[in-house]
C-alpha cells in the first residue's frame, strides 16, 4: 500500500485553474491553411467559423481570400488571417467562462457576522468529516485524503479575517477559535503548521485590531489550550524538513505575538517548557546560524525582559553561564554585518543583560566569570566590544553592584576602562557606560579598600587628565541639554498648566535623546571626586570657574537627579 505521504504528492483534489482542451480531431479543425510562426489572433470576442461550400471549378492557388464580412462585425485587423484557431465549440466555452469572470467582477462577497456564520458551519463540517473518514479508513489514506485536502483549505481561507477583526469576537463566540486551535494536534503536520501560520496572522501586531477584539481572540485560544499545544509541535516538528522548519518558525512568531502581554509572556515561563528548550536552541551548533537559531534568541530575550520570575526560571537552568559560553565564541570573531548571526549575538547579549538587574542574577555573572570575559572583548573584541561595556554597566550597577565593582579592579579591568574612556571618538551609548561604570566604582567601592584607592589613583595620575576628560564630556552634554531646555521654555510659555503637564514625557524624552543621562552620570563621578579628594576638588573648581561657573551647577544637576526620581515615585 502506498504511504500517504506518496498519497499527497498525487493531484486526486480537482484544479480550478482553468486550462485549455486538447483539440480532438486536429486534421478536421479547419479548411484554410496554417497561419505563419509570425502572425497570432488579435481577437478577444465570440469567434466562428464558415464553411465555404466546395467549388471544383474556382480552385485558387494558396490561401483563401479573405471574407467581406465577419460575424459580430470583427475582423482580424491586417486582414492576414481567415480563422481563429479554434472550434466553434470551443469558442462558445471560453465566450461562457468570459461571461462568468465578468459576472465575478460584479458580485463581490460581504464579509459580515452572517458571512462568519455560514463559513463557521462549513469548517466544523469540514473537521467533523475528516475525523469520521480518518477513523473509518484509518490503514486507507486514499479514503480520506480529499477531505483532507479540503479541510486545509478552509484553514488558509480563515486568514481573511486578519482584514476584520471586527469579528474576532463572533469568531471566538462561534467556537470557531477552539476548532482552530484543535488543529495543532492533527496528525498531518501539514494541517497543523498551516493553522499555526493562520494564528499568527490573526493576532499579528499589523492587524488594526482594537486591544478589546485582540484579546476577545487570544483569551479564546489560550483556553483551548494554545500554549502547550504550540510546545507539542515544537516537540514533534524536524527542522531538517523544510515545511517543519516553517512551521517552527510561525510557532516562534506566535509566541512572540502573545509576549505582547506581559501574563502571557510570564506563564510561557512558568506553565510550559519553552524557556527550557529555547536555552537548548540557542546552543545548538550549525555552519551559518539560521533563522530559527536568531528567532529563539530574540524569543528568548523577550521573555526574560518581560517577567522577573522568567528570569529567576533561567537562572535555576544555570542559563547566564551557558550563554556565557555562547557569547565567547565571539570574544575575538566578528559576525558579518547585516547576517542572521548578527542579530543573534546581539539577543545573547540581550538576554544576558536584563538578568544583571536582579542580584541573583549578578552573582550568577561572577560565578560564570563574566566580569573576566567582557574585559577579555574590551581588550580584544571589535562588535563585541559596545555590548560588553554594556554588560558591565548592569553588573556594576545598582545597591548589590559592589562585588563586581571589586571583581573588575581585581582582574586588572581598571586599564581597560580608562583606555576606552580616553579615546576621543566614540558614541553616546558608549559615553553613557563608561560614565556608568565609573559612577558605580566610586558608589559601591569599599571606603579606604586597595579597590577604591587605585581607581581614585587613575583620575589623579598624569595631572588629572581623566578628570578633565570628564570635565569636558560634561560641558558637551550640558550645551546640548541646555539648547533642549530653551526651546521647552519657549513651548511652556504658550501652554496652559494642564497642557505643560501632558506634554512632560515628550520634554523629558527630548532631553535624555540630548544627553541629560550623560550629563547626570558625569556629574555624579565628579560629585565623587570633590568628596574624596581635595587636589580633585580644586582642579575641578578651577574648570568651572574658566566659564564663570561653579559647584552649584554640579549640586542642580544632582538635585534634579533627586526631584525626578521622587516624581517617578509618585506615580508609580
Amino acid at each position: 500500500m502506498a504511504s500517504i505521504d506518496d498519497l499527497f504528492k498525487k493531484p486526486y483534489a480537482p484544479s480550478n485553474k482553468r486550462k485549455l482542451d486538447a483539440i480532438e480531431n486536429p486534421n478536421i479543425s479547419y479548411k484554410v491553411p496554417k497561419v505563419s510562426p509570425s502572425g497570432g489572433s488579435k481577437s478577444n470576442e465570440k469567434a466562428t467559423v464558415r464553411d465555404e461550400e466546395d467549388n471544383d471549378d474556382d480552385i485558387e492557388a494558396g490561401p483563401a481570400l479573405p471574407p467581406d464580412e465577419v460575424e459580430d462585425g470583427i475582423g482580424d485587423e491586417d486582414g492576414r488571417f481567415f480563422g481563429g484557431g479554434i472550434t466553434s465549440g470551443t469558442a462558445q466555452a471560453l465566450n461562457y467562462i468570459d461571461e462568468q469572470d465578468e459576472g465575478d467582477d460584479t458580485t463581490v462577497e460581504k464579509i459580515d457576522a452572517s458571512w462568519l456564520r455560514k463559513v463557521a458551519l462549513n469548517f466544523e463540517r469540514r473537521i467533523s468529516r475528516n475525523s469520521e473518514l480518518r477513523a473509518k479508513f484509518e490503514d486507507d489514506p486514499q479514503k480520506f485524503m480529499g477531505s483532507e485536502a479540503d479541510l486545509d483549505a478552509d484553514v488558509k481561507a480563515l486568514s481573511i479575517l486578519s482584514d476584520h477583526p471586527d469579528l474576532y469576537g463572533d469568531f471566538a463566540k462561534l467556537g470557531c477559535v477552539a476548532s482552530l486551535v484543535s488543529l495543532l494536534a492533527h496528525e498531518n503536520t501539514d494541517i497543523a503548521i498551516d493553522a499555526i501560520e493562520i494564528i499568527k496572522e490573526l493576532t499579528d501586531e499589523d492587524v488594526e485590531a482594537e486591544q478589546e477584539q485582540w484579546d476577545l481572540l487570544v483569551d479564546a485560544m489560550l483556553d483551548a489550550d494554545l500554549l502547550n499545544l504550540l510546545y507539542g509541535n515544537v516537540q514533534r516538528l524536524e527542522e531538517a524538513n523544510e515545511s517543519d522548519r516553517a512551521g517552527l518558525y510561525h510557532v516562534l512568531a506566535v509566541l512572540e505575538n502573545l509576549s505582547s502581554r506581559t501574563a502571557i509572556a510570564e506563564s510561557l515561563g512558568q506553565n510550559t517548557s519553552f524557556i527550557p528548550w529555547l536555552l537548548k536552541r540557542v546552543q545548538q551548533k550549525e555552519p551559518v546560524v539560521s533563522q530559527n537559531k536568531q528567532y529563539s534568541a530574540e524569543l528568548l530575550a523577550i521573555l526574560l525582559q518581560s517577567s522577573s520570575q522568567n528570569r529567576t526560571l533561567f537562572l535555576g537552568l544555570d542559563g547566564i553561564d551557558i550563554l556565557l559560553q555562547v557569547l565567547s565564541f565571539y570574544r575575538k570573531r566578528d559576525p558579518m554585518k547585516g547576517t542572521e548571526e548578527e542579530e543573534y549575538m546581539e539577543n545573547v547579549f540581550d538576554s544576558v543583560t536584563c538578568c544583571l538587574d536582579d542580584t541573583d542574577g549578578k552573582i550568577k555573572f561572577l560565578e560564570a566569570e563574566g566580569i573576566e570575559l567582557c574585559l577579555i572583548m574590551l581588550r580584544e573584541g571589535k562588535m563585541s566590544k559596545p555590548r560588553s561595556l554594556r554588560l558591565l554597566d548592569h553588573a556594576l550597577g545598582g545597591l548589590e553592584g559592589g562585588p563586581c565593582c571589586q571583581k573588575l579592579v581585581e582582574a586588572a579591568g581598571l586599564k581597560a576602562i580608562f583606555t576606552a574612556f580616553m579615546k576621543k571618538v566614540h558614541d553616546s551609548r558608549t559615553t553613557e557606560h563608561l560614565l556608568g561604570i565609573l559612577a558605580s566604582m566610586l558608589r559601591s567601592l569599599p571606603s579606604n579598600s586597595a579597590e577604591r584607592i587605585r581607581l581614585l589613583a587613575k583620575f589623579v595620575e598624569k595631572d588629572y587628565e581623566k578628570l578633565d576628560w570628564t570635565m569636558k564630556i560634561r560641558r558637551e552634554y550640558a550645551a546640548k541639554v541646555a539648547a533642549v531646555d530653551q526651546d521647552i521654555q519657549r513651548e511652556k510659555s504658550r501652554l496652559s498648566t494642564q497642557e505643560q503637564d501632558e506634554r512632560g514625557d515628550e520634554w523629558l524624552s527630548r532631553r535624555m535623546d540630548a544627553g541629560l543621562y550623560a550629563l547626570r552620570t558625569a556629574d555624579v563621578v565628579l560629585a565623587w571626586l570633590v568628596a574624596e579628594d581635595e587636589g580633585a576638588k580644586k582642579r575641578i573648581q578651577g574648570l568651572l570657574a574658566d566659564r564663570d561657573e561653579s559647584l552649584d551647577v554640579v549640586r542642580a544637576t544632582l538635585q534634579g537627579m533627586s526631584s525626578s526620581t521622587e516624581k517617578r515615585c509618585r506615580l508609580m
